[in-house]
């Protein structure tokens, strides 16, 4: 078994918050391999997610956090495949907002390893964007998934509802800055970039969250 890689979806739709809505394209990661795969976060379109799955089983719908963006396919995309949604209890707040008649099937916590064709994805709780904010390391991948907490040029955005900028600069700083620098970032929106890269101009952002 070659083990585990990583694919790539981009999926568009809306952002809602705070009375707001804003046209977004989102990040879909698939991880896994030719029989089984988690989805990290199942954003806006269901039938294209479940379309690049093939016929894998899907073992978890992970979400990053529950912005609608990020969790509005979730629901559909289970029904579908039987996968679990998990979600960190911090965000079911945000969660209900866009599905107040379904709940996430469980719950992730700091530290939780998820393992899917023998890799484990560790979850780091990265409140700030979200309360339930949450990053999935995987070290064997040399990879982390960041959601919307550190994007390439810095930290994900804190000026809405139930987000606070100190909360995700020290998120940041004592969880993602202790990965290797050559781990590869992974976000929610926009291009890859890595730790090491992130670095040195994040150290400007630090000391604006003191």
């Amino acid at each position: 078994m070659a083990g585990a890689r990583v694919e790539h979806l981009v999926t568009s739709g809306t952002f809602a918050l705070d009375g707001g809505t804003w046209d977004v394209d989102n990040n879909v990661w698939i991880v896994g391999d030719d029989s089984e795969a988690v989805v990290i976060d199942a954003a806006h379109d269901a039938d294209a997610i479940a379309a690049a799955l093939g016929g894998r089983t899907l073992r978890a719908v992970i979400s990053t956090h529950a912005h609608n963006d990020h969790v509005g396919a979730a629901p559909a995309l289970a029904e579908r495949t039987g996968a679990p949604v998990l979600l960190h209890p911090d965000d079911l707040p945000l969660w209900r907002l866009t599905h107040p008649d379904r709940e996430p099937d469980g719950e992730l916590a700091d530290g939780q390893v998820l393992t899917v064709a023998g890799t484990e994805l560790t979850v780091l709780h990265t409140p700030g964007h979200a309360p339930g904010a949450v990053c999935l390391y995987a070290p064997a991948l040399g990879t982390v998934f960041t959601g919307d907490t550190l994007f390439q040029g810095g930290p994900g955005a804190t000026g809405r509802s139930f987000s606070d900028f100190p909360t995700i600069i020290a998120s940041i700083r004592d969880r993602l800055l202790a990965l290797p620098p050559g781990t590869v970032v992974r976000t929610g929106h926009g291009e890859s970039t890595t730790i090491g890269a992130e670095a040195p101009h994040l150290a400007e952002w630090i000391d604006r969250g003191h």
